[in-house]
């Protein structure tokens, strides 16, 4: 019996690009079997060779950095100038775990005396099952698969059915970097693919995406007592105070909004501006935007690239709709392109409020809606406004002013005077429907182990 093929297109242009053999349940569980049985072996490597293997990989993401960036703009619609910056972004995140890697796993002596010992050890979860997203794929990817991989366990990675050229190429990149083949495995496949992984023996799941699957996943493992990590959407705030600088923080939040073609899940999705600078703000957004480049995404000067997936489109239309329904102002855009691919232009309205979608629902995609506030308890009120917490910014020349607002929104990550930004160094989570757990940081590290307790008493 043949296997099913997963047929991947380039969704800039509609056209075909490959049809690989994908797994079923069989496959799935044979690979997770294979991974069950290589862990303990992997989890006794030496840190120092397994830290190697990583620095082998980083230099393997140099050497080959064009052709990686040639599939992820053709997998996924990227332009190719964004595509190289993610790869070029990885490697200061692969260079902060090859520093701290050893450092948030090492044994802790914590109490010594009266002939009692006491000490902290961090040992592997185990199996990893990790499904990852297609956004960014490198990103997301490497923030599992690199600190797991140095913690001691296994994982059974299954990219995103709209990044599993790219998945194919980080998989292979671990695997000539010294990785045994046993200890990762990636899944080929869709969403039955994932189901099949779920069911295996695994010790923790890591997934990033949508809360909608967020959820089943979490209904999937329920009962199971693993470690669940759900990095999930949001629909991310920013606020500007009536004080701030109105073409600089217009500039950067219009890139924080359409940057990937607003296909992040930290993208810049609501906008309050202080009634003070509301006009001026907004005429500087508007010429911001319009700014941006549309068109072939091999073209270094494009900007906007693709919408990756078709169905986003439909979303789009959808929240478009409901705005101008509820009397939302359109500036610009507000259409889906013509094809072939799946295009959407910059999209921009005003005179938006909470009964419309744009300003609930996560949009994922070049839509923005921009408010005008009275001030700073109207704008912290409706940027909690909101069943996710990912992230949330303010714009101010105030740092006393900004520390005090941020302190008040619900939100993993919280910006003064920037947007759209993550550091290996900090801690990325949510709150509420934007997910559960973390990557990054050492407490992203650590997050791929369980802490072993020792009581030792000595005999004397």
């Amino acid at each position: 019996m043949s296997k099913p093929l997963l047929k991947i297109f380039n969704p800039a242009t509609g056209a075909p690009i490959a049809e690989l053999p994908a797994d079923d349940a069989a496959s799935v569980a044979a690979k997770a079997t294979a991974a069950r049985a290589a862990q303990p072996a992997w989890a006794r490597v030496p840190i120092a060779d397994k830290l190697a293997m990583i620095q082998r990989f980083r230099a393997g993401i140099v050497d080959q950095l064009e052709t990686l960036a040639a599939t992820l703009t053709d997998e996924v619609g990227k332009p190719i100038a964004q595509a190289r910056n993610e790869l070029n972004g990885l490697l200061p995140r692969l260079d902060f775990f090859l520093e701290q890697a050893e450092g948030a796993i090492r044994d802790e002596h914590v109490f010594d005396g009266g002939g009692m010992h006491e000490q902290i050890s961090h040992v592997p979860l185990g199996v990893i099952a990790n499904i990852s997203a297609w956004n960014y794929p490198y990103f997301v990817g490497c923030n599992v698969l690199v600190p797991a991989l140095l913690t001691g366990n296994a994982v059974l990675y299954k990219p995103s059915e709209y990044a599993t050229l790219t998945g194919q190429h980080i998989t292979r990149l671990l695997h000539a970097a010294g990785v045994p083949a046993d200890v990762l495995q990636c899944l080929v496949g869709a969403g039955d693919v994932g189901a099949a992984l779920l069911a295996q023996r695994i010790d923790g799941v890591f997934f990033t995406g949508s809360h909608a699957t967020g959820q089943r996943i979490a209904a999937a493992v329920s009962g199971r007592l693993i470690r669940l990590q759900l990095e999930l959407g949001g629909k991310d705030p920013t606020y500007v105070r009536a004080d701030a600088d109105a073409k600089a923080a217009a500039e950067s939040l219009a890139d924080g909004a359409m940057y990937n073609t607003g296909q992040s899940c930290c993208s810049v999705e609501r906008i309050y501006v202080h009634e003070a600078i509301h006009d001026a703000f907004v005429e500087h957004f508007l010429a911001t935007v319009d700014t941006f480049k549309q068109g072939d995404v091999k073209d270094p000067s494009t900007y906007i690239g693709a919408i990756t997936r078709a169905p986003q489109l439909d979303v789009l239309d959808a929240q478009v709709a409901d705005a101008l329904a509820k009397g939302a102002t359109l500036h610009c855009g507000g259409r889906r392109g013509a094809g072939p691919g799946n295009h959407f232009p910059p999209t921009v309205f005003t005179h938006v409020n909470h009964t419309m979608d744009l300003m609930r629902e996560e949009s994922f995609g070049p839509v923005i809606g921009i408010q005008k506030v009275s001030g700073d308890d109207e704008a912290v009120r409706l940027m909690n406004d909101t069943r996710y917490g990912l992230t949330a910014g303010v714009y101010t020349r105030d740092e006393a002013a900004a520390r005090t607002l941020l302190s008040q929104v619900n939100a993993g990550s919280v910006y003064w005077n920037c947007c759209d930004r993550v550091s290996p160094r900090l801690p990325w989570s949510g709150v509420g429907d934007s997910g559960v757990g973390l990557t990054l940081s050492s407490y992203g590290i650590q997050a791929f182990t369980r802490p072993k307790a020792w009581h030792l008493r000595s005999p004397g």
